[in-house]
C-alpha cells in the first residue's frame, strides 16, 4: 500500500516511548514537536532501581491517558495521524511490549503505517527535533500520574542548534556508551562502544556504593559541583582500540571506598563532594579521550552528545571546553531531550517516514538491538 503523502498535506507522526520506566509519547507535523508527554514511574525508587515487572505494569495504566493527553496537546485526532512510530528495543522486553502491542492496535485500527525505531537512533537524531517558540516541559503534580506536559503550539517555529553531516556522536546512558558516526539520518556507523558496562551503570553503581537514593546519577553530578575533583584517582582501562570498558573502574571505586570507610567510618559522609567530584572527573576525562581520538582518526569536528547522561553537567561543560580547544563544532541536546522521551522517537519516525520504512505488524521486541 502507498503511504506517500500529497503535495501541501500535512506529516502527522505519533512516538510511543517505553523502552524503560517512563511511559512517553510525542506529536511530530512536519518535523515539529506539537507535544511531548512523558509519565514518570517513583515506585522504583524504593528499590534502588528498576523493577522490570513493575516497570511493565506501570506502562500499561499509563499508555491510554498518555496518548490521549499527547493528542489532546497538539490538538489533532487520531484520524489525522500519518503514521505510529514505536520504540522497538533496546531496553526491557515487559516494557517494549506495551508499548509496542499499543502501536500495533492503532496502526491496524487506523489503517496507517507502523515504523520500529532504534530507540538510540532516537536519542542521536533528538538533535534535529524543531520546536514552537512556547514548547516545554512542564512537571505536573504527582497526584496527576506525574506527567510531564508540553503547552499546545501557537506562535513560530525555533530551531535547535543542529549539526551537520558527517557527525560523531558519543551516547551515553544506563545501558550504552557509544561513539557513532552519522552520515545520514538514517545512516549510522557504529565506531566504538564499552565491552562490558555503560558509564550511566558506572555512575548509579558508585552513588549506589556512597548510600545515595536512586537514581544516584545526578546527586553525584550534584555533589561533584562542589568538591575537588583531583583529590583522589582511579584507573582507567587500556583498550587496544577505542572501546570503552567501565567494570574495573567500579571496582576499583568500591574498594577504594571499603578501604577508607576501614581507616574513617566517616569518610564517606567528610568528603562525599571530593568524591564525587573526583569520580565524575575521571569517568568524563575517559570517555572524553576516546571521543578525541575518533575525531582526529575521522577527521570529523562536528561532535554531539546523547543520552540520559547527556544531561550531566560536567560533561557537558567539559565537552564544550574541549571542542574550543580543538575547533569543534559542539552539539548539546536540551535536558528534555536527554532523557527517555516519545519526541526522539517521533523524529526518527518523520524522517523513516519520509523514506517510507515501515515494518510489519509482526515485528516483537528487541531487549537487544544493534544500531
Amino acid at each position: 500500500m502507498d503511504h506517500s503523502v500529497k503535495q501541501n498535506e500535512n506529516i502527522f507522526i505519533l512516538g510511543i516511548e517505553s523502552s524503560c520506566d517512563d511511559t512517553s509519547c510525542a506529536i511530530i507535523r512536519d518535523g515539529v514537536l506539537l507535544s511531548n508527554i512523558t509519565a514518570n514511574q517513583s515506585i522504583h525508587e524504593q528499590y534502588g532501581g528498576v523493577i522490570p515487572e513493575l516497570a511493565s505494569r506501570d506502562h500499561q495504566k499509563n499508555i491510554v491517558p498518555v496518548v490521549d493527553a499527547a493528542l489532546k496537546n497538539a490538538n489533532i485526532t487520531l484520524s489525522q495521524l500519518s503514521s505510529i512510530a514505536v520504540t522497538r528495543g533496546p531496553g526491557l522486553s515487559g516494557s517494549l511490549l506495551v508499548g509496542l502491542s499499543f502501536a500495533k492496535s492503532l496502526s491496524l485500527a487506523l489503517h496507517i503505517p507502523l515504523i520500529e525505531i532504534n530507540h538510540m537512533q532516537g536519542h542521536i537524531l533528538a538533535h534535529f527535533i524543531e520546536e514552537k517558540i512556547d514548547v516545554g516541559s512542564y512537571l505536573s503534580d504527582e497526584k496527576e500520574n506525574n506527567f510531564s506536559e508540553s503547552p499546545s503550539i501557537q506562535q513560530q517555529i525555533s530551531s535547535n542548534k543542529q549539526p551537520t553531516f558527517p557527525f560523531l556522536c558519543l551516547t551515553v546512558s544506563g545501558g550504552h556508551t557509544q561513539i557513532i558516526k552519522i552520515t545520514d539520518y538514517l545512516n549510522f556507523e557504529l565506531l566504538a562502544e564499552t565491552e562490558d558496562d555503560a558509564v550511566g551503570e558506572a555512575f548509579d553503581k558508585a552513588a549506589k556504593i556512597l548510600g545515595l537514593p536512586y537514581p544516584g546519577g545526578p546527586l553525584i553530578d550534584k555533589f561533584a559541583k562542589l568538591g575537588d575533583a583531583t583529590k583522589y584517582k582511579f584507573p582507567t582501562p587500556k583498550l587496544k582500540n577505542y572501546n570503552y570498558s567501565f567494570s574495573g573502574v567500579k571496582t576499583a571505586f568500591l574498594y577504594f571506598i571499603q578501604e577508607q570507610t576501614k581507616l574513617n567510618s566517616n569518610f564517606i559522609e567528610e568528603n562525599m563532594n571530593d568524591i564525587c567530584a573526583s569520580y565524575q572527573a575521571h569517568l568524563i576525562r575517559y570517555l572524553l579521550k576516546n571521543l578525541l581520538a575518533v575525531s582526529k582518526e575521522t577527521n570529523i569536528t562536528q561532535i554531539a552528545i546523547a543520552g540520559g547522561v547527556s544531561a550531566n553537567s560536567g560533561l557537558r561543560s567539559e565537552l564544550e571546553i574541549l571542542g574550543k580547544k580543538h575547533q569543534w563544532h559542539t552539539y548539546i541536546p536540551k535536558f528534555e531531550y536527554c532523557t527517555d522521551n516519545a519526541a526522539m522517537i517521533a523524529i526518527t519516525g518523520y524522517y523513516k517516514f519520509l523514506k517510507q520504512e515501515f515494518c510489519s505488524l509482526d515485528i516483537t521486541p528487541l531487549a537487544r538491538y544493534k544500531i
